[in-house]
């Protein structure tokens, strides 16, 4: 409980140095005599060759790193990745990149938790369990979730089991963290959304709300292939890396132009728009902005962007959800809401800190939709991630052939029979056969 006050505050200070500095970023794009996506390409080449120049280990959407790390490396994560990270994150958001900023905040809590562990000389194990408490620091702090981030650092490592030994010490890392945070100035945004707490009379909404789990996981689906997709087949194109992501940025700044730039940077105004209660507002949300979002964001983190991929996430859900609203002339901020905290579930294996999130960013009356949608979404993305380096322990359906115990992307899935079905099929083969002998 010591150790993890002391990480929570220290972290709670970097993440809330990290918001200022990408504020500010924000802020100095009016002092470009262009529109400041011009400079995307350059951005983007000079992101890559910083991150391969000085650490490795910072390109990505970073939590994705972290997970590695604890997974292969006992949490090792060089300190060189903070000032890094730090560094090509802001020039990704500054040119307009479609990231996010959790992810780093996520890496730079796990560094800074790795360090400590070195400094102190810590096992193996406690090393492992102090940077779970730095991811949870880093999300806490972010967001303004500190329960939600606690739980979303112990859940997001392995499909399928919590590790409740770090339970206490996360939520306390992340608490510490935000207090400090918000005490360095940082502000947070919470969402008032309406009332939604008469579960038991409303049967038709509670169908809309099971229809869009569905619809949800539908999206977060696609979200995942063309992410990885894009992703693999720019890793196939026979050119230096620092110029594939040159050319990325070029292709991205002429969507820009074709489309809007609604699509660029880390999007929270068009998250806004989505949940807001004003209806001259969410109307202005196109039903294709969740699409192209998703290609933005795919393209930026494929070419080479750094940032992390929340965020982006949280733009898909709201614009999506806001999207289904209208398909069924229902509550649009409702639904925007409850696509927020569905896509984050589906698309990375979180359902419970997801439900948790809902809770702390909109209020207790969304929880019991929240966890049906979150748990439906969860389970129609299938064994789908985000996060390559999840480790799978859960298999989500009985008519699934699968090897559990390693990484999500490396775990071959099987559709046969479930023993249900079996005991099913061969009933009915027994009562025809015997109506054939009569």
């Amino acid at each position: 409980m010591f150790l993890s006050s002391i990480i929570g505050a220290f972290i709670g200070s970097l993440v809330a140095l990290f918001l200022n500095i990408l504020a500010y970023s924000e802020e100095s794009r009016s002092i470009l005599p262009f529109p400041y996506y011009y400079t995307l390409p350059f951005a983007l080449a000079l992101t890559v060759y910083i991150v391969q120049k000085f650490a490795k280990d910072a390109q990505g959407h970073g939590t994705e790193k972290v997970i590695e790390a604890i997974h292969k490396n006992h949490g090792k994560i060089k300190l060189a990745t903070i000032p890094v990270k730090i560094t090509a994150t802001v020039l990704t958001i500054f040119a307009g990149g479609s990231v996010g900023k959790e992810g780093p905040a996520a890496q730079i809590g796990a560094a800074a938790s790795s360090l400590f562990a070195t400094i102190f000389r810590f096992s193996d194990w406690d090393r492992k369990k102090l940077v779970v408490c730095g991811i949870s620091a880093g999300f806490a702090s972010v967001f303004g979730t500190p329960i939600a981030g606690a739980i979303f650092g112990v859940e997001v490592l392995i499909i399928g089991a919590i590790m409740y030994d770090v339970l206490l010490p996360s939520i306390i890392a992340g608490f510490v963290a935000f207090v400090v945070a918000r005490a360095w100035g940082i502000e947070y945004t919470y969402f008032e959304i309406g009332n939604f707490s008469n579960i038991g009379l409303d049967w038709q909404l509670i169908m809309d709300v099971i229809i869009a789990g569905i619809f949800f996981g539908v999206v977060a689906t696609i979200f995942i292939i063309i992410l990885q997709q894009i992703h693999k087949f720019i890793k196939l194109i026979p050119l230096n890396n620092v110029l594939k992501a040159f050319l990325g940025g070029v292709i991205l700044v002429i969507l820009t132009l074709i489309f809007s730039d609604s699509y660029l940077g880390l999007g929270f105004e068009t998250i806004k728009n989505s949940l807001s209660t004003d209806k001259l507002i969410y109307e202005t949300i196109a039903w294709y902005d969740f699409l192209l979002k998703i290609i933005f964001t795919s393209l930026s983190l494929g070419s080479g962007g750094s940032g992390g991929i929340i965020t982006p996430i949280f733009y898909i859900g709201a614009t999506s959800g806001n999207f289904f609203g209208y398909i069924i002339d229902g509550n649009i901020p409702f639904f925007a809401a409850l696509g927020f905290i569905s896509l984050l579930s589906g698309t990375t294996n979180a359902p419970i800190a997801s439900i948790i999130m809902a809770v702390e960013l909109f209020g207790i009356e969304v929880a019991q939709y929240a966890a049906l949608t979150s748990i439906i979404t969860f389970l129609i993305t299938g064994h789908r991630s985000v996060f390559s380096s999840q480790i799978l322990l859960l298999k989500k359906a009985d008519n699934l052939d699968i090897e559990l115990g390693h990484e999500i992307d490396k775990t071959e899935v099987n559709y046969t029979e479930g023993p249900k079905f079996k005991k099913m099929r061969h009933r009915l083969h027994r009562r025809k056969k015997k109506k054939d002998n009569e």
